[in-house]
């Protein structure tokens, strides 16, 4: 190789894959059994059984390194302003679970603390997440309706409503936290990965929806009965409209007057982020505020307002999970399983490039599995991580997980001592401010335009997602969202964008030929490229799209040759016909009988054509004795670029061998480029090569296999208008990895053609 300014010059010799390997020494891999990794995995030592503590236990990692003069004021800051919002999202988000708002405290506490010894992220604020909470709703409401009978469950007996209420919520966070808790010593964290971006923007704006329709109750003073499953939403806008005239004004002033000076000021706060030290916490103050007016107007007696009412002083005793309600609500504590740690996940990925630091999906999915687990044991529900919240932290100023303790630290001293003083608070002020929170996940809307010219088939996940999840509930919905995207993936697999490649003038390089306008195409040569893995599915696809680049079906010309040899043999041995220096001569004198019928069956038809009882082989592309016609074939190769190909299954491999050897059968040279050493591997291993198809077809470059067949068929290069033949020595390439135009009038000293 020799580098000449921004030109490369490479002169090698031609390689297929055999000469290439039989030139160049491959290392020996040792390639480790199922039984090895088996062993490594269970041997344990000191260094395995350290870095095994400290994967387990993250907070030992960053707690030495902490910096206590540079750090901590931003954690205490940060701390105590994540604190007061937890305190206001715990009992807002409570309301969207069909609990009552207290325990929604128990959910921004118990979970926090756990999180703060088990979790890789810094900084995310872990907590009630709404959507979570709606999805936990639809359970309990299902399990403990507002009306009508309950579902048979053991243990419900001599509870009161809300307590049967938080027994089920707890013991679906418990189930919850024990599917975390499995999928994470499973090591099966990356399932995370189905849900793309697309798919949760979706889902989430749907989410949205359901919560804005679930909190219309609050926000207008009805008293509406909680509703779950399929087409609940348009049940409860039923009742909703059904109900409007009993709306208590109030409640809707109170409502309004909080929505429109939370908005005002969340603006406010994103327009001059870089000049606020600490965002002003509205929601926060606007709850004092409605505390103080409800307290000294009297709004429950005078108005007839709804109001948070008692917060009970202290933690309750742990309960046990009950083990009837893990059976009935098995199918939906799995979605919330991977809803609440996708989210969270999510939010943390963002947060630790953000700030240059890694986290361990399977770490996170044991730390929020045991924090749900031991919330639930002290009847909090399920916890994830709210998108505001984390915001708040991590925008304050935050640097670690003590930020997330100071938090909890504030919720403990507010349901401990202070929880009193909320008694007044209206349920309209929650359900306005989360209202008001819904504004990031409602403006995902605007992604469908984008979508639309971008990707047209994510738009119709992230269409189809939203909608399902809107009709059919979350769970349901996530899972029909799933389906569409795994069906668009398949879709995208089975019927790629095949095409035709060309050379590029002056160049080793191929491209499309419809993109471009300087190109040179070999006469008799096809480069066929699948930019798809190939199998079952869509190996037909491959060879029908192959005919289709080729303009004939070599089975079809097969048969009809075979069926001409059939009537040349049978005219010869009649005397009709006899062979000369100059070819085939008619000896009859009257018309040749042409409804000689071939009586052999449709397998000898396909099988490779035979001259051997022919005084001479047949030139196909010549005129036929005896009016015979057989479809023209003016392709002598045939190149297909592999490149793309990831993987071949049992099927496609059949599939290819079948097409190779129908194009073979009909003299078409054909030649692989480009193939993964691991497909390669493979074909060997399942006894693809015979006598037709040899390992001698694969060649390692395009460029490598077209050279070869300009030398095997100099013909090809004879016709050649303006172009004289593709370059056999030189790559142009700029260094800076910028393409420039080349004046293709100008000479250029270092380009050989």
């Amino acid at each position: 190789m020799q580098a000449t300014g921004d030109q490369y010059l490479v002169a090698r010799s031609l390689y297929s894959e055999e000469s290439f390997a039989e030139e160049h020494k491959k290392v020996y891999r040792h390639r480790k059994t199922a039984l090895d990794h088996v062993k490594q995995y269970f041997t344990c030592d000191t260094r395995r059984a350290k870095n095994a503590v400290l994967s387990l236990l993250p907070v030992i990692g960053w707690i030495k390194i902490y910096r206590i003069k540079e750090w901590l004021l931003s954690d205490i800051v940060s701390g105590v302003s994540t604190g007061l919002v937890a305190v206001l999202q715990g009992l807002a988000y409570c309301l969207l679970a069909s609990l009552p708002p207290w325990y929604g405290l128990f959910s921004a506490f118990f979970p926090v603390v756990i999180y703060f010894f088990l979790g890789t992220s810094r900084h995310i604020s872990v907590g009630p997440f709404p959507v979570l909470c709606l999805m936990m709703g639809s359970v309990v409401t299902r399990l403990v309706p507002d009306e009508g009978p309950l579902v048979n469950i053991t243990g419900f007996e001599g509870l009161t409503m809300n307590e049967q209420r938080v027994l089920v919520a707890s013991s679906v966070t418990f189930l919850v936290g024990i599917m975390q808790l499995a999928m994470g010593v499973l090591q099966v964290g990356f399932v995370v990965m189905y849900l793309s971006d697309t798919l949760v923007s979706g889902f989430t704006t749907a989410a949205a929806i359901h919560i804005l329709v679930s909190q219309l109750k609050f926000v207008l003073g009805l008293q509406v009965p909680g509703m779950s499953g399929p087409l609940s939403i348009i049940y409860t806008l039923e009742v909703i409209f059904s109900k409007i005239e009993s709306t208590n004004v109030c409640d809707v002033v109170i409502s309004l007057v909080i929505m429109v000076v939370v908005f005002i000021v969340k603006e406010l706060n994103d327009r001059f982020k870089a000049k606020l030290p600490v965002p002003i916490p509205i929601e926060v103050i606007m709850t004092v505020i409605a505390c103080g007016v409800s307290y000294a107007f009297d709004f429950r007696t005078k108005y007839k307002i709804d109001v948070v009412g008692h917060i009970p002083k202290g933690y309750e005793p742990p309960m046990a999970p009950n083990l009837h309600i893990f059976q009935e609500t098995a199918v939906e504590a799995f979605p919330m399983a991977i809803v609440g740690f996708a989210v969270a996940f999510s939010v943390a990925k963002v947060y630790s490039v953000k700030h240059d630091y890694t986290i361990d999906g399977n770490q996170e999915l044991i730390a929020f599995g045991v924090s749900n687990i031991f919330g639930a044991s002290f009847k909090s529900f399920a916890a994830s991580t709210a998108l505001s919240r984390s915001a708040v932290q991590e925008s304050t100023g935050g640097k670690t997980q003590i930020a997330g303790l100071l938090s909890a630290i504030i919720v403990m001293i507010v349901t401990l001592a202070i929880g009193f003083l909320l008694d007044p608070l209206p349920k309209s002020v929650l359900g306005a401010v989360v209202i008001v929170n819904l504004k990031g996940m409602l403006m995902q809307f605007r992604e469908v335009p984008y979508l639309w010219r971008r990707d047209k088939s994510d738009c119709i996940v992230w269409l189809g997602t939203c909608i399902a999840a809107i009709l059919l509930g979350l769970d349901l919905g996530l899972a029909a969202g799933l389906g569409v995207e795994l069906l668009s993936v398949v879709l995208r697999a089975q019927f790629p964008r095949c095409s035709v490649l060309a050379n590029i003038y002056g160049t080793d390089l191929y491209k499309d030929r419809k993109d471009y306008v300087d190109i040179y195409e070999p006469e008799g040569v096809k480069i066929f490229r699948i930019p798809s893995p190939i199998f079952f599915a869509n190996i037909e696809f491959f060879r029908s799209k192959l005919v289709e680049a080729v303009g004939f079906n070599p089975l079809r010309v097969l048969r009809k040759r075979n069926k001409a040899l059939h009537l040349i043999r049978k005219l010869l041995k009649k005397g009709y016909l006899q062979w000369t220096s100059n070819g085939f001569l008619n000896t009859s004198c009257g018309p040749i009988n042409e409804s000689v019928e071939f009586e052999s069956n449709t397998e000898e038809l396909d099988l490779p054509a035979n001259f051997k009882d022919l005084p001479a082989r047949v030139d196909w592309n010549a005129e036929l004795p005896a009016n015979i016609v057989v479809p023209r074939v003016d392709l002598h190769s045939l190149v297909l670029d592999f490149a793309a190909v990831s993987f071949l299954d049992i099927s496609a491999l059949k599939g290819l061998k079948a097409a190779l050897k129908e194009f073979i059968r009909v003299e078409v040279d054909v030649y692989i480029v480009a193939c993964d050493p691991y497909i390669l591997d493979k074909l060997h291993q399942c006894s693809f090569f015979d006598d037709e198809v040899q390992p001698s077809i694969f060649f390692l470059t395009l460029h490598d296999a077209v050279l070869h067949i300009l030398n095997k068929h100099p013909e090809c290069s004879q016709n050649k208008s303006r172009y004289d033949k593709i370059p056999t020595m030189v790559t142009v390439h700029h260094p800076a990895g910028s393409l420039r135009n080349r004046d293709k009038n100008a000479a250029d000293p270092e380009t050989k053609f």
